[in-house]
C-alpha cells in the first residue's frame, strides 16, 4: 500500500483524526476544498488495508446540474499531484472515480434524492458536502441517518451565509452533534496562498468593502447593498478593532438608547453601551428588545452591572415623551431609578444622515467588543439607503430591523462629538429626583 505524505496547514490538523462529523468554514483562499479532496484520496488509499473492502464515498451538493460543479476535477488534480493512477487502484471515468479494492467516489445533488432513493448511500462511509451553506434542512435530515456504517464520516466545507442556515445551526450552534470537529479557516491560515489570490483579497478590501468580510474572512452575509458603514466595518475588522475589548472599571458607562415602545407593533428599544477613553470610543455591549416594558430594560441593565453610580443614560429628544401604553417618559423613569440622564435635542431635518456622517468620521477611533456587540454589528452592516427604483435616487435611511441599533449608535456619536456648551440650552441632565447636572 502506498503511503502519502501530504503537507497540511495547521488549522486543519484537528480534522485528521477520525470523527463522525468534520466541518471547515471560512472565506476564500483558505484551502478547505483542497484539504478535503486530499483527505478523501488518502482515506480511499488507506481504507482497504490488506484485505478490506474499498471505501465508498459521495461528494454532495444541494443541486448539481453537471460535474463541472462538483469536486471531481479537484480530486483528479490531487491524484495527479500525488502520482496515483491505475497501478494504485484509481481509475477515472466520466462520472465516477474508482478507488482501491472496488471502492468508488460518486458525485450527486441532494435534490435528486427521495426518502427511498437515498438508501442507495447506506453502505457509503464518506460524505463530503461541498458548498454546504446551500444545504436545505430536508437534505441534512435525509443524509445524516443514511451515512451510518461503522467508522463513517460526514464532512462539510462552506463559506457561511446566515446564522440560521441548516449547516451552521448543526455545526456552529450551541450544541454540536456528538463526535463533531469543526474549524474556521481563512486565507491567513493558508501558508501556500498564491500571490494572485493575495492581491485579489486586497483588491476586494479596497473595491468591495461591503463584500470583503463574507468573501475573505468567512463572515455571515450581513452587509446590504449600499450599507452606510460597509467600508468602516471592513477597515475596523482589518485593523483588529473588532475583537476583545475590556471595560475600564473606573470610567462611566454611556448607555445610549433608541426609544421603542410597549405596544405589540412597537419598534425595538435599543441600548448601545460605550466608554469614552480620551479620543477612543469603546463599544462594549448591545441590548435590543421589542414590546417590553421599562422594567425589562432596567432589569437587563442591573444584570450587567450598569448601576446608577457608574452610568449615564443618553436619550434622543423623544425620550421626554410619554409612552403610549404607560403614562411616563423614559427620561423621568430613568431619573426616578436614580440614573444620570442626558437628552439630546431634536437635530431637525436630516437628523438620521447627520448621525451617519458623524459616526463615519469617528469610526477610526472606535473599538468593538465582538462577543457582546454582534447584534449591533449586524445592524450597522445592514443599515442602508432606501432607493427609488424608478428614478434611481436615494430616499434616506431605510427604516427596518437595523434602524434602532444604528440610530442608538449614531446618537452616541453625536453625544461624543458635539461640544457640551452647544447643548447647554437644549440638553437636560439629571441625577436622582431633581438635581440639575447640566
Amino acid at each position: 500500500m502506498s503511503v502519502l505524505q501530504i503537507p497540511t496547514a495547521e488549522v486543519f490538523t484537528p480534522l485528521l483524526e477520525p470523527a463522525r462529523y468534520k466541518g471547515a468554514h471560512g472565506g476564500r483562499g483558505s484551502g478547505k476544498s483542497h484539504f478535503f479532496a486530499g483527505l478523501l484520496v488518502e482515506d480511499s488509499l488507506a481504507e482497504p488495508g490488506e484485505t478490506g473492502e474499498g471505501l465508498r464515498s459521495v461528494c454532495i451538493r444541494e443541486v448539481q446540474k453537471d460535474l463541472t460543479q462538483s469536486a471531481k476535477l479537484l480530486i483528479e488534480d490531487k491524484l495527479s499531484t500525488f502520482g496515483l493512477g491505475e497501478a494504485d487502484g484509481f481509475k477515472i471515468f466520466r462520472d465516477v472515480i474508482e478507488t482501491p479494492k472496488d471502492g468508488v467516489i460518486i458525485f450527486k445533488g441532494m435534490q435528486d434524492y427521495t426518502a427511498e432513493s437515498i438508501k442507495s448511500l447506506e453502505k457509503f462511509k464518506r460524505a463530503w458536502w461541498e458548498e454546504a451553506q446551500t444545504a436545505s434542512a430536508r437534505s441534512v435530515s435525509l443524509l445524516r441517518p443514511t451515512i451510518r456504517e461503522p467508522g463513517s464520516e460526514i464532512w462539510a466545507s462552506w463559506n457561511p451565509r446566515r446564522k440560521n442556515d441548516p449547516i451552521d445551526m448543526m455545526l456552529r450552534g450551541p450544541v454540536l452533534p456528538t463526535g463533531a470537529r469543526v474549524v474556521k479557516a481563512n486565507w491567513s491560515d493558508n501558508p501556500w496562498l498564491p500571490d494572485v489570490l493575495a492581491q485579489e483579497r486586497l483588491d476586494c478590501l479596497r473595491d468591495q468593502p461591503d463584500q470583503y468580510d463574507h468573501v475573505w474572512e468567512g463572515g455571515y452575509v450581513t452587509i446590504a447593498d449600499g450599507a452606510y458603514f460597509a467600508q468602516n466595518l471592513a477597515t475596523a475588522k482589518h485593523e483588529g478593532r473588532i475583537g476583545r475589548v475590556a471595560a475600564d472599571p473606573l470610567l462611566t458607562f454611556k448607555l445610549v438608547c433608541d426609544i421603542g415602545g410597549t405596544g405589540a407593533k412597537a419598534d425595538a428599544f435599543a441600548i448601545v453601551v460605550e466608554q469614552w477613553v480620551g479620543r477612543e470610543i469603546r463599544v462594549l455591549n448591545y441590548y435590543e428588545a421589542v414590546g417590553q416594558p421599562f422594567a425589562a430594560h432596567l432589569n437587563w441593565m442591573r444584570s450587567q452591572g450598569y448601576t446608577p453610580e457608574r452610568v449615564q443614560i443618553i436619550l434622543p429628544h423623544d425620550g421626554s415623551s410619554h409612552d403610549k401604553v404607560y403614562d411616563v417618559s423614559y427620561e423621568s423613569a430613568f431619573r426616578d431609578a436614580g440614573y444620570d440622564v442626558l437628552v439630546i435635542p431634536n437635530q431637525g431635518k436630516g437628523a438620521a444622515m447627520q448621525r451617519v456622517e458623524i459616526s463615519r468620521r469617528l469610526f477610526p477611533s472606535m473599538w468593538f467588543n465582538e462577543a457582546t456587540t454582534g447584534g449591533l454589528l449586524d445592524a450597522l452592516g445592514w443599515y442602508h439607503e432606501k432607493r427609488d427604483p424608478e428614478r434611481g435616487i436615494g430616499l434616506g435611511p431605510e427604516h427596518d430591523w437595523a434602524s434602532n441599533g444604528a440610530d442608538a449608535f449614531g446618537l452616541g456619536s453625536v453625544a461624543y462629538d458635539e461640544p457640551r456648551q452647544k447643548r447647554e440650552t437644549g440638553a437636560r441632565s439629571y441625577r436622582g429626583a431633581g438635581s440639575w447636572m447640566g
